[in-house]
């Protein structure tokens, strides 16, 4: 057996135990399972991706829809309000 140290945010690691805790289970054993996970995908058991927001490309449209309204080229229209059903 060998022994992982790692250095993790201290409510990080008691939010992860007390999940862990009501599916039954303890850290060692879900991280067992979360490496076993990794080397059965030949990878993260998981999508890891950033928010489309802070894209490239949707930075760069926002600067220039900012710069439109910057020089004037903006609309100014009355809020809708939408009644509840």
């Amino acid at each position: 057996m060998a022994n992982i140290n790692i250095r993790i945010d201290d409510n990080l690691k008691k939010d992860a135990e007390n999940l862990f805790n009501d599916l039954g289970l303890n850290m060692t054993t879900a991280t067992t399972m979360f490496l076993k996970q990794c080397l059965y995908c030949h990878g993260l058991p998981f999508e890891v991706r950033m928010d489309p927001f802070y894209s490239a490309t949707n930075q760069a449209h926002l600067r220039r829809a900012i710069a439109d309204l910057d020089a004037g080229n903006g609309k100014a229209h009355e809020l809708i309000e939408v009644e509840d059903e």
